[in-house]
This record gives structure tokens, sequence and C-alpha cells, in this order.
């Protein structure tokens, strides 16, 4: 039934530095709160002290648990009635705030202040993510200095250089409050007539964007902003762009373990704790499901056969990939139920409520079993106890400083 993983498996041991083997993992940044364990309720569950995320887990109601399953987007650059009620009352595990968001560096600010006072009462710290790579995917104001595009970045090929890049968002990103960036893409630019990755990508060589996007993605971990390597199995050789409809990459197996997999592999192996998959459908890897929804590709592929063990989170389910065949709450479900742990619904606030709705039910009638809702909640909670997330407001913005640091970090002349 899996002689086609057998294929996968012999062309890739042939191939240097590219197993699907998992190698041991490098530890994620520095912990700063250990939440678990400061929190936890003084109840026994007969639970070993070398698990605080089980013993934690067992404390959370089913609603609780189903609100670490989202990231939501919102409409406005205004702490909103709407965010305020997914907080407070559905307990969702964090925020994403997108072009249509920003306006100054105070508004945003404010914004993830207003977020995170509004979720103290919950035991749990908030994602706070954007997307921050450089070039013409940037959420920043004006008077802030964004990265070039990762394409100039990637023609220095110099690893010390995106390394620099890693730790200047990581500095950026936490001085508006973010705790986590949807970068470095690590999809390898192989068709010059793709709509959406071009310069974002650093290269048409695989290695060189493995090389260069886990130096990126190491910058950011090793100063305590979580990146989220995408777009998994890979975007770089689309036509079409997911925003709009849902693109198919029509390459066999061999193709993709020599191209489209190796950066991923790769950062897997360097220690990646976040992986996004992308709204592609990969004829190869499954003709039914784009990657997002596709158990062959995020459980068999990614976690069986890559060895990735932390959490998947899907790209926006409301661009036209998905919503052209599919409504935002079934598509999350599918999505679930398929392997990814935290999905991302960049809007709307109806999309996003029946969304909860449609989980509460699974979860009641079986269709979500209370191990399954366990196994993404565990490895949410994990990664935000590993950054030690926390929902302390910041003071201020010394944007002067922050576009000091970019002269002395990254400046390309």
């Amino acid at each position: 039934m899996r002689n086609w993983w057998i294929f996968i498996l012999a062309i890739v041991l042939l191939l240097p530095g590219c197993s699907l083997k998992k190698d041991e993992q490098t530890a994620p940044g520095e912990m700063k709160t250990v939440f678990f364990e400061e929190r936890t309720l003084p109840r026994d569950f007969g639970i070993p002290d070398t698990a605080p995320a089980d013993r934690f887990i067992e404390q959370l109601t089913v609603e609780e648990k189903i609100g670490q399953l989202f990231i939501f987007g919102f409409e406005g650059k205004q702490f909103s009635p709407e965010l305020k009620e997914l907080i407070q009352q559905h307990h969702i595990g964090g925020l994403i705030l997108l072009g249509k968001n920003v306006s100054t560096t105070e508004n945003i600010v404010s914004v993830l202040n207003a977020a995170k006072a509004t979720n103290k009462h919950n035991q749990i710290p908030l994602f706070l993510s954007v997307d921050e790579e450089g070039g013409r995917v940037s959420r920043l104001p004006k008077g802030i200095r964004k990265l070039p595009t990762a394409e100039k970045v990637g023609k220095q090929n110099d690893r010390q250089l995106n390394y620099r890049t890693g730790e200047y968002l990581a500095e950026l990103l936490h001085a508006f409050g973010y705790n986590m960036n949807y970068a470095p893409v690590m999809d390898v630019q192989s068709n010059p007539a793709n709509p959406v990755i071009g310069d974002r990508a650093y290269a048409t060589n695989a290695r060189t964007v493995a090389d260069l996007g886990i130096e990126t993605m190491n910058g950011m971990k090793d100063n305590g902003m979580i990146p989220v390597i995408k777009h998994f199995p890979g975007h770089g050789d689309t036509s079409v762009d997911s925003h709009e409809s849902l693109p198919v990459v029509d390459k066999g197996m061999e193709e993709l373990v020599r191209t489209e997999l190796v950066p991923f592999q790769q950062a897997i192996d360097a220690g990646a704790d976040v992986v996004m998959v992308s709204h592609v459908v990969y004829p190869a890897l499954d003709p039914k499901w784009p990657a997002s929804m596709s158990g062959r590709i995020i459980n068999d592929l990614l976690r069986d056969q890559m060895g990735f063990q932390g959490v998947v989170i899907t790209d926006d389910l409301t661009m036209g990939a998905i919503t052209n065949d599919h409504s935002v709450s079934k598509a999350a479900l599918q999505s679930f139920l398929a392997g990814s742990d935290l999905l991302l619904i960049a809007g709307d606030y109806d999309d996003q409520l029946q969304t909860i709705q449609l989980f509460s039910q699974s979860v009641a009638s079986g269709v979500i079993s209370e191990e399954r809702l366990n196994d993404s909640v565990r490895r949410i909670l994990t990664i935000k106890e590993d950054y030690g997330l926390e929902d302390n407001p910041i003071d201020a913005f010394d944007a002067r400083s922050i576009n000091n640091r970019y002269k002395e970090l990254v400046e390309i002349r």
C-alpha cells in the first residue's frame, strides 16, 4: 500500500545531506517563563513532573483547548469588541496583524497591548503573529527600516548576513510586542513566471535556499522570536496565485525530493519548530487535497517520513485557493483532521465563529477525538513555553534605536 514511500526513501538516501531520517533537534530559544508550572492548579492528576504540558492540559476545558487551535485576524486598525469576545470567551490561541491593521507604530503597540490585557484572565499567553519577510511582504509602518527582498539578500550568499537578518527581525518585532513571524520563506524559485513567490525566495538553488533560510530561522530563534518556515511542501514552482485560486504543481516524486523538499528537510533537521503548509495541490503526493488539507502530506510525509514533531500551521484559510471550493469552517476541520495544529483564519468574524462552533460539535460527536485534540494542544503549549511567551505590555517603541540596529546588522551596500 505504501510502496511509493519505499521509492521516495530509496531516492532520498542516495542524495547527500538530504536524508529523511530525523536528527536530534536543537533546543529552541532560551526559556523566559515556565507558565505550565507557574499556573498549574494545586491538584494531583497522577502525571509525572516530566510532563508539565500533559498535566496542564488536564485542567483545560474543551472550549479552552479548541480555542488554542486558532490564530485569527480582524478588521480595521483598532482593537475591536469582536476581538475582545474571541479572546475572552473563546480563548483563541493567537492573532495575526495584516497590512489592513497597520497604520503607525503606536497603533500596532496599542492593539497588541490591548490583546494582552484582554487575555490576562486566560491561562495561556497569545501567539502575536505577523508576516514580516522584507521586500514586498512587510507589515511595517512608515519610518521603520524593512529588509530588502529575500532574493537581494540571497545574492550576497552570506550566511552570517542571513543570521543577522533573523536577529534584526527578532529585535524589531519584539519591540512592537510580537512573538511569532511567518518567515523565512523556504520555497525554491524554480518558476520565473511564479506570481506569488518570485523575489520572496532566496535562490533558484535548493541547497542555497536551505543554507540561507536556516540561518535566518536561527537568527530569530536565538533571539526569542518564533520563526515559521513556509510554504510546505513548496510554492516556488506555481504559476497561479493561491490568494486567488488553487495552484497545482505536477512534479514527480523524484523531482520533489531533489528540489522542493530539500530546504524543509534540512530546516527540520536543524530544529525548525513551526511549519506552514501551503494551499497547493501536488498530485504525486495527493491528487485530491491541497497540502493544507492532506493527511498524506501532513502526516505521512511531513511527520512520518521527514520526522517533523513541531507545530503545523495552515496558510490563511480565507484565501481563494480554499474558499473557491470550500467553506472556511469545513476546510479548517478537514485540515485539522489531516494533521494541522494551528488554523490561520485572517477573517471574517462570522467565519471564525462558525469554525469554533463546528469544532465544538465535532468534539462532542466524536469526529475529533480527545486524543487528537490533546495532541495538537500539547504541541502548541510546548512551543509557547519553550519561547517563554508572556502577556506583558510594551511601554514604548524606539524607532531610532531599531533603525540603528538595522544599519549595524544588515544594511546591504
